[in-house]
């Protein structure tokens, strides 16, 4: 599994300089990383073939991936299984995991909201066990006050001054480094700040920017900004970034594909983005990574911003 010390010398095996960094350098949670990882929740496709999600966690990290969005209910265990696998210390791969809700197989929606504190911590505990670790560098909060999924209700709806207190007790106790928050509101961000935030993961797209001020704020308090859904159309009612013509027609000109496009104009919105697209095939993981070298000119980004936002807000439940 992952270092959980002090970022490894570009000079060491399996350093920094040992593939170029995809889409460029960004600081997060007290190092720096590529600013395109990987999100482990598409691995579960390949539940079937255990070789092939190996393989395609090794070709993500070759290529200089350094860190990778996971969670133990991400295929009911499954994703945090690969990675054990496929990461060794030397590879100095950052692990970034998420509590909040836990897996549901066989039900309408696959997961059930985890939110009281002792349920956070449970849920640290069974990532740490399945990663083989005893310290995960950083860990969100899936709060789910906005964007769109399920909503806590009953005896799930937690006071978040609680969730943070649970959160920074493990932080302290070294189990936990930084400390993330996922679907969460303006209000919510705001209050969190002074507990020490390295990352907010929101749905966020060219076609979803109901959450512009959450970025702005994000980028002023040096905050990673880590959106997931970065395409949109997850749901249905949610628009999908491919499906626009500025988008398309922007992909035409410079012979890429419109989720390429979709992508890199994240990149260039804010400096302190982080993109963690997921994928289960090894053609996908590269064209997603290629997306570090895409330039858009004042002129792309023009006619990419002037595309109409909707809301993300769906919720499940």
């Amino acid at each position: 599994m992952p270092s959980t010390s002090s970022p490894a010398s570009p000079d060491a095996p399996g350093g920094r300089d040992a593939a170029p960094r995809p889409g460029g350098a960004a600081p997060f949670a007290g190092r720096t990383v590529s600013r395109i990882g990987y999100g482990a929740l598409q691995l579960e496709r390949l539940r079937g073939d255990r070789d092939a999600a190996l393989a395609l966690v090794r070709r993500a990290i070759d290529s200089g991936v350094d860190h990778i969005d996971t969670a133990q209910f991400y295929g009911d265990g499954y994703a945090n299984e690969i990675l054990r696998a496929a990461i060794g210390p030397e590879d100095d791969v950052m692990i970034v995991s998420k509590v909040g809700a836990t897996a549901n197989p066989g039900g309408p929606v696959p997961l059930r909201l985890a939110q009281q504190p002792k349920e956070l911590r449970a849920g640290v505990e069974d990532n740490l066990t399945a990663l083989g670790v005893d310290h995960i560098p950083v860990v969100n909060l899936r709060r789910l006050d906005s964007g769109p999924g399920l909503r806590p209700e009953g005896d799930q709806v937690a006071d978040l001054d609680d969730q943070l207190a649970e959160m920074t007790a493990m932080r302290d106790e070294g189990k936990i480094g930084g400390i993330g928050l996922s679907g969460v509101g303006i209000d919510g961000l705001r209050r969190a700040i002074p507990a020490g935030l390295a990352c907010v993961q929101n749905a966020y797209s060219l076609v979803c920017r109901d959450d512009e001020e959450l970025l702005r704020l994000c980028a002023a308090e040096g905050i990673a900004w880590v959106p997931f859904f970065p395409l949109g159309g997850s749901f249905p009612g949610m628009p999908k970034v491919t499906d626009e013509p500025a988008v398309r027609a922007v992909a035409e000109s410079l012979g890429v594909t419109p989720s390429q496009i979709g992508l890199a104009w994240l990149l260039h919105h804010a400096p302190n983005v982080l993109l963690i697209p997921g994928t289960g095939d090894p053609a996908h993981l590269e064209a997603n990574r290629a997306v570090g070298d895409i330039t858009l000119d004042a002129a792309a980004m023009a006619a990419l911003d002037a595309v109409e936002s909707r809301s993300s807000d769906v919720p499940l439940g």
